[in-house]
């Protein structure tokens, strides 16, 4: 019989990312709903400091395998499939970032249940079924999704649910298991990663975003945008006019074909505002556009516009957060 609730969790560099943590928070609250158990899965080695049980993990599944020292979607979708088969949860939780996007499905089909991808609130209806709100049409709309079949899975969108406090009194058991691996079947696997170089946080974890568009003119300027990100402990984006300009990498797009952020604060500089753009970071709590033409679309969504150069603007707002903290 399906019970409680197996969360993803998700690691990078050996440390487990922000955005798991707000799975397992989410995840800990169906399961006080439900009164069953949270099942954390880590896959590979990890940092063991990082204590699980404070966020919600009631046990520790540790997957251990050579295949999975480093990602790849066969490896990763085989060991979360076993361990599904095994522990039997009514509810898999995922953080919706580039991973989980990419294997969690994967996960749904062998498990031949439904998957509700990117949502943005997930609660307990009727007969201890998970629903959904995930946005469609590119942000323009949103729908309710009702999962009928177990386990029911369910990726959520970074920076929308809350971290828990933390129970230092809760304590998880660790257990450890050999998924069933073949390394024949795993096609594709990374090989290296690269952090771009000035980028000091990840851009779907980042709490504030400054993002720049067509109107930086030129990929010299983007420099304005970073120490206006550094400044405020944020992360570079660009609209995908910018980037496919060559002005700054795929990695920093935010948009329809790019990256889906909530920060707390978006910044805008220099974007009209698409509606791919738009697809992307709608959902940020509160959004300021620098732009200097005022029926720019962006002004539409933003909570503060400021309408002027943003050459002029950026650099003084930089310089006043500067003397701010000084």
């Amino acid at each position: 019989m399906a019970q409680g609730v197996m969360v993803f969790i998700e690691e990078r560099e050996g440390k487990v990312k922000k955005t798991s943590l707000e799975a397992l928070s989410a995840g800990r609250k169906m399961a006080d709903q439900l009164q069953e158990p949270v099942t954390a899965i880590r896959l590979g080695e990890g940092d063991p400091s990082e204590n699980l049980a404070h966020f919600g993990a009631d046990k520790i599944l540790r997957a251990q395998h050579e295949l999975l020292a480093t990602y790849s979607t066969e490896g990763f979708c085989a060991a979360v499939t076993e361990a599904a088969l095994q522990i039997e949860p009514r509810f898999i939780l995922s953080s919706a970032s580039s991973m989980g996007r990419d294997f969690m499905p994967r996960v749904a089909a062998r498990l031949n249940v439904g998957l509700a991808q990117d949502c943005i609130a997930a609660e307990i209806v009727g007969d201890n079924q998970l629903e959904c709100v995930r946005p469609i049409y590119a942000g323009k709309a949103y729908t309710k999704v009702k999962l009928l079949m177990t386990p029911a899975i369910a990726t959520l969108r970074p920076n929308v649910f809350q971290v828990g406090a933390g129970d230092t009194a809760r304590n998880a058991e660790t257990v450890s298991f050999s998924p069933d691996l073949n390394a024949g079947k795993i096609r594709a696997s990374v090989k290296e990663t690269k952090i771009s170089e000035g980028q000091k946080v990840e851009l779907t974890e980042a709490n504030i975003i400054v993002s720049g568009g067509r109107g930086m003119k030129g990929p010299e300027n983007f420099t304005i945008v970073q120490e206006l990100a550094d400044v405020l402990g944020g992360a570079t984006g660009a609209s995908r006019s910018a980037v496919d300009a060559g002005w700054i990498d795929h990695q920093h797009q935010v948009g329809q074909t790019g990256k889906t952020v909530s920060p707390s604060l978006y910044i805008a500089c220099g974007i009209s505002g698409a509606i791919q753009h738009l697809a992307g970071m709608s959902s940020s709590k509160f959004i300021v556009a620098i732009n200097k033409d005022p029926e720019a679309p962006i002004f539409n969504v933003a909570d503060y516009g400021i309408v002027g150069d943003l050459f002029e603007v950026v650099p003084a707002l930089t310089q006043a957060i500067k003397n701010h903290k000084a």
